[in-house]
């Protein structure tokens, strides 16, 4: 039965990844709903998975004692037992409310072959047999949890397995030995098994399916600089129909982590049922990546002349910028400059209207390189534009691209009297889109990992946007191994 009970776990190994008790403590930045549709594939996979692991399987030995008028006492024992063929007709996974899974397996059978010995005395006889096991009924409750650090616990909370009908074909000369007490050996077929049905499931969660629990990593690198925090923050909110689970999603830097200043907003997450699986990521989760970057100083640029494209019509160099400021070239002649922006704060995502979009305000200070190597500000700059995002979605990560619109150029301060706005804006706005954003879409080609266990691939991919919110629908795949 060994066998038996280690597959019936593999029904819950794609889906239980995501499951714990507990309370509440903060709102999640992201959640993993698992639909029927997701557990009813899982427990067809599953199905297939116990049905290939039974071929072959070997059984423990079985013994026992008889008694028989005129025959007198004798010990028989059934050995070599090897699962031949098995038809299993039907298994499901459902939610429990407010408790975890329940997995069922029914209208099942199994045949076994293996040999047979009866002793009695000095008398040994011996031969071959089938055993016919039908209407096998498993029925499994886990409990789902969680340790301080995150990870996911498992356990059994309730356990059933019956057997309707056990049949034992014996072979041999002398089987009417065995057949004078044939009813007993099919009874105590029937006892035994039922008996190991649920010592050997509660077993393969312990050593099987706790442990590849634990190899769920409670955190994600995404590109050296940050990861995301999947620790695992409340309990399942399960329903008849669907198990909803919380991870924090909180993204921070990698070799120093603090405290971020954003909490996540509530997530009034659609009703579909259509795939298998959907995430919702709360703004919470990108805008603590905003936050971090912006922290350590990663949002911030500085554009030398050597920067410059060779075949750009815009040099960084005070005879250059005469059209721009005719008074610079002639206070600096022959000189080189410096444009050192940063965003002003954190830009934080906004989603609306099935829109996403970030409206970042930079601040750029102009400098003229002097000929003793020193830097003199001459004069300042505010930037603004508004940026939308068009997010992709693959089989186990999320990803974005930038297209920004036209800058907006307001002159806060200058040391070199006039500008020509309109040729300035044209100047930033032309390395914004050659230079500084080409280099910030490569960096979001990296992507967001989505927590996916191993041999899980998505597709039928959907992406919708709502109110603070990214809501990805997907359905599963298991690659076998």
């Amino acid at each position: 039965m060994r066998g038996l009970a280690g597959v019936l776990t593999s029904l819950l190994l794609g889906w239980l990844l995501m499951s714990t008790p507990g309370a509440l403590a903060a709102n999640p930045g992201l959640v993993a709903r698992i639909t029927t549709k997701g557990l009813e594939y899982a427990a067809r996979e599953g199905l297939l998975a116990l049905q290939r692991k039974l071929d072959g399987t070997t059984l423990p030995d079985f013994s026992g004692d008889f008694k028989i008028p005129h025959v007198g006492k004798g010990q028989y024992s059934f050995y070599s037992l090897e699962v031949h063929s098995c038809a299993l007709r039907g298994s499901a996974l459902r939610p429990l409310p407010g408790r975890g899974l329940s997995l069922s397996v029914s209208d099942s059978s199994v045949r076994v072959q293996g040999r047979w010995k009866v002793r009695k005395g000095f008398l040994k006889l011996q031969n071959s047999f089938d055993l016919s096991v039908k209407g096998i009924t498993i029925s499994v409750d886990l409990r789902l949890g969680s340790e301080p650090s995150g990870r996911p616990t498992v356990t059994t909370s309730k356990c059933s397995g019956r057997i309707r009908d056990v049949d034992v074909d014996i072979s041999g000369g002398l089987r009417w030995v065995l057949n004078l007490f044939h009813n007993q050996i099919e009874s105590k077929f029937r006892n035994v098994l039922e008996s190991k049905i649920c010592e050997m499931i509660q077993k393969s969660v312990t050593s099987d399916l706790q442990p590849y629990l634990q190899t769920l990593p409670v955190t994600a690198d995404i590109d050296g600089f940050i990861s995301i925090d999947y620790s695992l923050v409340g309990a399942p909110r399960a329903t008849a129909q669907m198990l909803d689970v919380m991870f924090k999603g909180e993204i921070f830097q990698t070799d120093h982590r603090s405290s971020v200043a954003v909490l996540a907003p509530v997530m009034h997450i659609p009703g579909e049922h259509n795939h298998m699986v959907y995430f919702a990521i709360s703004d919470y989760v990108f805008n603590t990546a905003s936050l971090v970057y912006h922290e350590a100083g990663y949002l911030s640029f500085r554009i030398t002349n050597d920067m410059i494209l060779p075949d750009s019509i815009f040099k960084l160099t005070t005879k250059s910028f005469r059209p721009f400021a005719p008074r610079l070239a002639r206070l600096y002649p022959n000189m080189n400059l410096e444009l050192q922006g940063a965003v002003a704060s954190a830009p934080l995502l906004n989603f609306s209207s099935g829109n996403l979009s970030l409206a970042p305000l930079m601040e750029i200070e102009g400098f003229v390189l002097l000929p003793d190597s020193t830097k003199e500000s001459v004069f300042r700059l505010s930037v603004a534009t508004n940026v939308s995002i068009t997010v992709t979605f693959n089989t186990t990560k999320i990803s974005g691209t930038m297209k920004p619109e036209k800058v907006q150029v307001e002159l806060k301060e200058s040391k070199v009297g006039q500008f020509n706005m309109e040729l300035l804006e044209a100047f930033i706005n032309h390395y914004l889109l050659n230079v500084v954003y080409p280099e910030i879409n490569d960096q979001l080609a990296i992507g967001l990992p989505l927590p996916l266990l191993k041999r899980v691939q998505l597709y039928d991919l959907v992406v919708q946007i709502h109110e603070n919110f990214l809501f990805l629908g997907a359905n599963v795949q298991y690659e076998r191994a």
